[in-house]
């Protein structure tokens, strides 16, 4: 396909699959959400940052999250595997895992004092740990029941628990570890009285109310004092999986396999009368599967479940409308790039957690007028799918610039392949030998020469490894100023060898000299996180996008902000631009054009042209297709620098090959849901 100024590669073979959302956890201290999928993965989002996506633990096939909680800045979970694991969200791993010993855990729970945790287990125990400053020691169990404990949740006190098993739940001392009620919750009607119901989650809260969700399709408020039933709420025919209460306790949610959530408000029912009640006030459909998690803040709804979204529903009477913190948020695509480019190979690596997939781009012929489609000569091919060994999901991966070396990295290792190509014929083989300082690593990059390796290890330093045909050599250590502690998320080498970039999740952008070894500046931090870095082939100018959509460039010869940055930052972004709600993943220029910066998003590309003056704040930033039939005259007054391309959707990655035809590789969100298992619960027409 033709697009103006380049011949465009739409691909769509890469069969991107996210995993389903098991369990959400919101620290409203560090204002992180975090959020555990069914492969196992678990990813931090910053509230306070645009809800960017800072970190992803990578998953593990023995390991299913069931649940997570968040003690203070430190992060635990409990799986199906019976085991507690705690999380090391520096390094990106877990940091140590004790088994329960009472089967399957559902459920981990911590006092508001931020001292104990409750795991609740399918032995019918709910097992006692304290938290210690490095770990978690197991104290004690409570009265044992029969049944499985499948939801808990503390008193704000610390001194009573609540536990959602079947058909009932249990109130408990937490001191003497004796149960003290027992409230029996009501199978449903009909076929479903012989089915036991599921508590599948309970609220406890200051005033001792307890509010249930259950598999029968209620929300129920209890007294917990008497423990007799204040209420019943039938809100689905299906399951209520989940419930959150606002921080004040004034709202509650309820998720449901009907794919709404349910907000209900503790409210007067009439005009100046003191008692107040629970009021079912709203209904939101964002989802089109089960709301398996759901977290409620200050502000905000926020739901994930199986249909891999997270969507983020800023309730109105909470923050100002038709401002960007007002308008809905669906997030579905991660904020790192999951494919690699080999600029000089027109190659395509794709990463999944389970393998990785090399592509050779397809080749059209003839030429056309913008928006034609070309015909194809050789459709795409793919040439390797490799699998990757161990239990550890992939972390990372990078292909070379010349697509002779595929390197790929989990918690546990990183391993390098030599790919050779002779004829049609297609050879890997696998370095054996790798360097012992090359045990692990969160992100990698070749030189744009392919004769090194860079990857970066703990507290931000990177280890750089020389490559020749026969092995791999250590050859130095490139280490960032003290104190930097955060992972490094981007990597970005320059095309004339000299430099490399790093940004870590602490905002800090380090650049190194790579002919010194040594580090040659850090750019001043700014409080938002980086998304994107690249350094210009021509001018050594470091291109910057954060999550709040600001850009900088930064002159690395002269350790200084650029003219260019300087005149955007006093002019300020376009209002439009800032409003964009998904990150900018990618950089990369046009070595025609030294004046060019090319960078996406999920939902647009955009060129920007330096030469050409700003925008002004009135001006409409269109799309470059519909420009075009705006008349010439017209077309002239709306010039500006940013040329904005909205033909490609779902953007997973625009690069630029050597011979100057661009590749966009595009994921529907349709092609996503189709793959999805159908719906549990879909409501039929006119019942």
């Amino acid at each position: 396909m033709k697009m103006g100024e380049f011949k465009v590669h739409r691909v769509r073979f890469f069969d991107y699959m996210p995993s389903a959302i098991r369990a959400i956890a919101f620290s409203s201290r560090s204002e992180r959400l975090a959020v555990a999928r069914a492969d196992g993965a678990v990813e931090i989002f910053n509230f306070a940052d645009n809800y960017f996506q800072e970190k992803v633990i990578p998953g593990q096939d023995s390991r299913a999250v069931e649940a997570l909680c968040w003690v203070n800045q430190r992060l635990f979970s409990a799986g199906l595997n019976g085991e507690i694991t705690e999380y090391d969200l520096e390094n990106l791993r877990p940091k140590y895992t004790v088994v329960a010993y009472g089967g399957p855990t559902w459920t981990i729970s911590s006092n508001n004092q931020g001292t104990m945790l409750a795991v609740g287990c399918e032995d019918g125990t709910v097992k006692m740990f304290e938290i210690l400053e490095e770990r978690i020691q197991f104290q004690r169990n409570l009265d044992r029941q029969k049944g499985r404990i499948i939801s808990l949740s503390w008193h704000p006190s610390g001194t009573l628990i609540a536990a959602g098993m079947m058909d009932m739940i249990r109130i408990f001392d937490a001191e003497t570890g004796h149960a003290t009620h027992r409230l029996l919750v009501e199978r449903g009607v009909g076929s479903s009285k012989s089915k036991e119901v599921v508590v599948w989650s309970v609220a406890f809260l200051s005033d001792h109310t307890i509010i249930s969700g259950d598999s029968a399709g209620k929300v129920q408020i209890w007294d917990g004092f008497t423990g007799t039933l204040i209420r019943t709420h039938l809100v689905t025919k299906w399951d209520v999986l989940a419930l959150s209460v606002s921080p004040d306790e004034s709202s509650l949610i309820a998720g449901t396999s009907e794919g709404t959530v349910i907000q209900f408000q503790f409210l007067s029912s009439t005009v100046g009368q003191q008692d107040k009640e629970w009021v079912r006030t709203r209904t939101f459909k964002n989802h089109s599967h089960d709301v398996r998690a759901l977290a409620h803040t200050e502000t905000a709804v926020v739901s994930g479940g199986m249909d891999t979204q997270l969507v983020v529903r800023p309730l109105l009477d909470k923050v100002e409308k038709n401002t960007q913190e007002s308008s809905l948020r669906k997030i579905a695509f991660p904020h790192r790039s999951l494919v690699c480019c080999a600029k000089k190979a027109g190659l395509l690596l794709f990463q999944f957690p389970e393998h990785l997939e090399l592509w050779r781009l397809g080749e059209s012929e003839g030429h056309g007028k913008p928006g034609d489609s070309l015909p194809v000569k050789r459709k795409p091919e793919k040439l390797i799918h490799l699998k990757r060994k161990g239990e550890d999901h992939i972390c990372c991966s990078a292909l070379s610039p010349c697509g002779g070396w595929i390197a790929y990295t989990t918690v546990s290792s990183v391993r390098l392949y030599r790919v050779q190509y002779s004829n049609n014929n297609i050879s890997i083989t696998k370095v054996s030998k790798l360097p012992k300082d090359l045990r692990s690593a969160q992100q990698l990059c070749f030189s744009s020469d392919s004769s090194k390796l860079f990857a970066s290890s703990s507290q931000s330093s990177v280890i750089v490894v020389a490559l020749s045909q026969t092995d791999c050599k250590y050859l130095h250590t490139l280490k960032p100023k003290p104190g930097s502690r955060q992972p490094v998320h981007l990597l970005f080498a320059s095309d004339d060898g000299k430099w490399l970039a790093t940004a870590n999740t602490g905002c800090e952008i380090h650049v190194y000299n790579l002919d010194k070894h040594k580090l040659h500046c850090t750019v001043p931090v700014y409080s938002s996180c980086p998304t994107a870095i690249a350094i210009h082939p021509v001018t050594s100018n470091l291109v910057v996008v954060h999550a709040d959509q600001q850009i900088f460039e930064y002159s690395l010869v002269k350790k200084e902000y650029t003219e260019w940055s300087r005149k955007l930052q006093k002019r300020g972004l376009h209002s439009l631009w800032l409003e964009r709600d998904t990150p900018v993943t990618h950089i990369t220029f046009n070595p025609r054009d030294p004046a060019h910066i090319i960078l996406h998003d999920m939902f647009m590309f955009c060129i920007i042209d330096q030469s050409l003056p700003l925008p002004e704040a009135k001006t409409l930033l269109y799309n470059q297709m519909t420009l075009k039939s705006v008349p010439e005259p017209e077309r002239i007054r709306h010039s500006h620098a940013f040329k904005i391309c909205k033909n490609f959707q779902h953007l997973m990655c625009v690069s630029l090959l050597e011979d100057h035809s661009l590749v966009v590789v595009e994921r529907p969100l349709l092609d996503i849901m189709s793959q999805l298992p159908a719906p549990v619960r879909q409501k039929k027409f006119a019942t």
